[in-house]
């Protein structure tokens, strides 16, 4: 996918206060003519406070802090696509100073902090060769990493054979990439060593809508991001597209209202006790071609589905397909999916459904619509048992279909 016309990069000029990434210019998901600025303006003069009686001090607030955003990138958010500007003011006035309370450093580890703090050391930034990040998180303590195939391949086609990662400790490490999957989306690296924190894997299938979430990785570059949220939609049907604008994956994807944002694609979308519930994968948008940034509707690939395409890559270096074995044809909004044509030999033929086939329910999934029914599919493994019903000839039936691998 192609952004807007862009002008050619000025360089900032001596006298003026501004960074930029030194790869920013090759940055196709970037806007060159933006500007990322970190500004930080002194206290003001004042007079000296006159002397007070004692009394008890009492807190105010004594930090304000102002971060603007200004995104330039696609549906699929993975590397970093936007120019951000902090800041932050500190300054008192009149006869009162201002007296910050006690930092508190243990925190009960059932509380969100206590859980960021458990799971920080797990979560990585990638940093991707065209000058981009992304994010991921360590699942073996042998140094396998999960992140996108989206962030592997960067601003171009095919996976680098090697990525710098960026530890929330500040250390940098070379990763290797095992390789990746584009259909659904899921890459493993692997880093050297053999003691590394691994996260916990929950179990997908048990995801609730409303279920508390907390999104970790490194939006627009800012590495050790947490947001919080809860789960808005399950078994969500999602389109992704490559960087040439053509659907690479479709997924039944874990919504949340957790903000998610470019750069955090790969990380985890944990539950509140910080257990793996998805891959931060992809956003929607309002905005014009180009231009995206959180607007509460964020997409994980569930990672039940997540850790069957890694195992299979792991093992032997591609991952398998789940298919149906029928060709879809269109459908009136509303009435299912109709099977236009039923292959020989494949699952939908052995358990006897024929062409002009209406599917209504998938796995106890009601389908109005072809990228419904083939996102439930793909979320599954080959092998697996599903219940379909469909009508035809105005009659409606029901029939088990055993799901298998694609041959091609």
């Amino acid at each position: 996918m192609t952004g807007p016309a862009q002008q050619p990069y000025a360089p900032p000029q001596a006298d003026q206060s501004a960074w930029w990434h030194p790869a920013a210019a090759s940055d196709p998901w970037r806007d060159p003519a933006s500007r990322a600025v970190i500004e930080t303006r002194p206290v003001p003069h004042a007079p000296p406070p006159e002397p007070l009686p004692a009394r008890t001090p009492r807190t105010r607030p004594a930090l304000g802090i102002v971060i603007a955003v200004s995104a330039v990138t696609a549906l699929i958010a993975g590397t970093l696509g936007a120019a951000v500007g902090i800041w932050a003011t500190r300054s008192g006035t009149g006869d009162n100073g201002f007296i910050g309370a006690e930092p508190q450093t243990e925190r009960d580890v059932t509380s969100v902090a206590g859980v960021v703090e458990q799971i920080m050391p797990s979560v990585v930034t990638v940093l991707t060769a065209d000058g981009g990040n992304g994010s991921g998180f360590i699942v073996s303590d042998d140094g396998y990493v999960l992140t996108n195939h989206h962030v592997v391949v960067g601003g171009g086609t095919e996976p680098a054979d090697n990525l710098q990662v960026l530890f929330s400790d500040g250390n940098v490490t070379t990763a290797e990439v095992i390789g990746s999957d584009p259909d659904s989306d899921v890459a493993v690296l692997r880093i050297d060593g053999d003691e590394h924190p691994a996260m916990v894997l929950a179990d997908s299938d048990q995801v609730a809508v409303g279920d508390p979430v907390l999104a970790v990785g490194a939006p627009l570059g800012l590495s050790s991001t947490v947001t919080e949220g809860i789960v808005s939609a399950i078994d969500r049907p999602v389109l992704t597209e490559n960087n040439n604008g053509e659907v690479e994956s479709v997924m039944a994807a874990i919504q949340t209202d957790a903000a998610i944002n470019p750069g955090n694609s790969g990380g985890p979308l944990t539950d509140i006790a910080g257990q793996v519930i998805g891959i931060n994968t992809a956003i929607a948008s309002t905005a014009a071609e180009g231009e995206a940034g959180n607007i509460g509707i964020g997409f994980a690939i569930p990672i039940n589905q997540a850790k069957r395409i890694a195992d299979e890559i792991i093992a032997t270096g591609s991952a398998s397909h789940t298919v149906l074995g029928a060709e879809l044809g269109e459908s009136e909004l509303g009435i299912g999916v109709t099977l236009a044509h039923v292959v020989d030999g494949s699952p939908a033929a052995d358990a006897g459904l024929q062409d002009g086939d209406v599917l209504t329910s998938f796995n106890g999934n009601m389908v109005a619509e072809n990228t419904e029914l083939i996102a439930l599919i793909r979320k599954l493994a080959p092998g697996t048992v599903v219940t379909v019903v469909y009508e035809r000839d105005g009659q409606e039936h029901s029939a088990q279909v055993t799901l298998e691998a694609a041959t091609d």
